[in-house]
């Protein structure tokens, strides 16, 4: 029954002015100073309790209180689930608080909370957590990643010089489980391999990666539609994952990044910013250990670890990794095929298909192979090589007859030389002879007679003849001839007669070769 609990004093003197002197409810609460309710309330509490007055003489006051406000026995309280479990379970893929309340009720028929307060004593429970700790991300569904604000100075043993190392870091949406490793910089190379290591530490892959809107991983950021780097795009399709880059001025978008980063910085590198290192690989084995003290620790409101949470949740639910590391690609596109159909990358020369010839293709480079593409379709790859100025030929690549290409054929390219004059034709067949195959040799022949166009065809001529003369029928000796302005002077022996190779000689193939 409501009311205000009165001094048994009042009390008393409420029965004698209304049960001994008859006086309204209204006279009585102006007399004891209350309110009219309250003076209901007491009367009423008497009636209940078989009062009248008189009050017997010996009922004292703990007497009167407890016949007044009779103690209620207490409800049996209803038993609560754990929230933490609650909480854990939400992030397997297709849990919800109803299933979840189901299986509760399944376990107290009868005593169990309704529904709608066990979600609302969860929520309760949630809003007490960390908020980056009750944000929701089912199991395996997302990694953040980010580079620290804060860098590691590595020192040069032999130099002294300082460096400053990037430190890369990612986080798990569901068991906020935390990896970071330092690395060279925060160029595409370093953004890319640092993904590739954090997959293979965690053992799998997510189905998402979430990057802030970085110019290594994303090259224009844009609220609805951005452009992933094409390396990174590459990186994603290997290992199955779509990345989805952070809303500019979102920051719940990013929250368990940047949470990561606070924990990194504040439990392993602030710890560490006074201990030297003299290579990367030194600094991450102590940024590991101070890493797995953060992974191991209890998390508040969970009395669970990042780690336990991980092996939990996480861990069963990631994509497994491909059968091969993604290595990472430079690029290069809108690359023009030769007459020679080679295309030129890092100083060697790679064939494409002949028929694509003047078109324009992509080439992508790996530590290992160089793949050419036209419209995103591979059309050839190759052995990477480290040499200068090789050609690198894939038989298919060649045309079956000179007579079905030609459009450029070493017959027509002596042809077109011979026109400009004898010693040019002489140079062009040499070069042309020099080679396992004559089409590699179209590009420095090709070099040669366009000298004309810039010097003049008679200064062409005379250089070509002093170049044969001086036994080096070669591109740049011509070229520096003609920088030089050398090709009128007389050489040191007085002879100026362009030399030819003998009509008989092991290396020459003869004009039926041509033909």
């Amino acid at each position: 029954m409501p009311g205000t609990r009165l001094s048994m004093r009042k009390t008393r003197e409420i029965l004698r002015l209304k049960w001994g002197l008859g006086l309204a409810g209204r006279e009585v609460a102006r007399s004891v100073r209350c309110s009219p309710s309250t003076v209901s309330d007491c009367l009423g509490r008497a009636e209940v309790a078989g009062l009248s007055w008189p009050l017997p003489d010996d009922l004292d006051d703990a007497q009167l209180e407890a016949r007044l406000y009779p103690k209620v026995a207490a409800a049996k309280p209803r038993p609560e689930p754990s929230y933490s479990a609650v909480h854990k379970e939400l992030r397997r893929k297709g849990v919800t608080l109803r299933l979840l309340w189901q299986e509760y009720r399944a376990e107290h028929p009868d005593e169990g909370l309704e529904y709608s307060a066990f979600c609302d004593r969860y929520r309760r429970w949630r809003g007490k957590i960390d908020v980056v700790m009750r944000q929701h991300h089912e199991a395996g569904d997302k990694l953040f990643v980010d580079y620290a604000g804060m860098t590691v100075p590595i020192t040069d043993p032999e130099t002294g010089e300082v460096t400053q190392a990037s430190v890369f870091v990612a986080a798990l949406g569901a068991s906020n489980f935390i990896y970071a490793e330092a690395v060279a910089g925060e160029d595409l190379r370093s953004w890319i391999e640092a993904h590739a290591r954090c997959f293979e530490s965690l053992g799998g892959v997510t189905r998402a990666t979430v990057p802030d809107n970085l110019k290594s991983g994303v090259t224009k950021p844009s609220f609805y539609d951005p452009d992933i780097n094409p390396t990174y795009a590459e990186l994603a399709e290997h290992y199955g994952t779509v990345v989805l880059p952070a809303r500019v001025r979102k920051p719940k978008d990013k929250a368990k990044a940047e949470n990561a980063v606070q924990q990194v910085e504040r439990w392993a590198l602030a710890p560490l910013r006074n201990q030297r290192f003299f290579s990367i690989a030194e600094a991450n084995v102590a940024i590991r250990e101070r890493l797995d003290a953060i992974n191991d620790k209890k998390l508040t409101g969970l009395d669970e670890s990042r780690r336990e949470l991980f092996e939990q949740l996480d861990r069963p639910a990631l994509m497994p990794l491909p059968t091969k590391r993604f290595e990472v690609a430079e690029r290069k596109d809108g690359v023009t095929v030769n007459i020679d159909y080679h295309v030129e990358y890092d100083g060697n020369y790679y064939s494409a298909p002949v028929g694509l010839t003047r078109k324009k293709v992509d080439v992508r480079a790996t530590p290992t192979t160089v793949e050419i593409f036209y419209k995103r379709k591979r059309v050839g790859s190759h052995l990477r090589s480290y040499g200068k100025r090789q050609y690198i030929t894939t038989p298919e690549h060649r045309p079956k007859s000179h007579r079905e290409y030609a459009d450029w054929s070493p017959s027509r390219m002596l042809k077109w030389a011979a026109t400009l004059g004898p010693s040019v034709a002489a140079v062009v067949q040499q070069i042309m002879e020099r080679k396992r195959h004559p089409e590699e040799g179209y590009r420095a022949s090709l070099g040669v007679i366009r000298l004309g166009k810039r010097h003049g065809n008679e200064r062409l001529e005379l250089a070509c003849g002093r170049a044969l003369s001086l036994r080096s029928p070669s591109y740049k000796t011509v070229e520096s001839i003609l920088k030089a302005g050398l090709e009128s002077q007389p050489l040191p022996d007085g002879d100026t007669a362009p030399q030819t190779m003998p009509d008989d000689h092991e290396n020459v193939r003869g004009p039926d070769y041509y033909n």
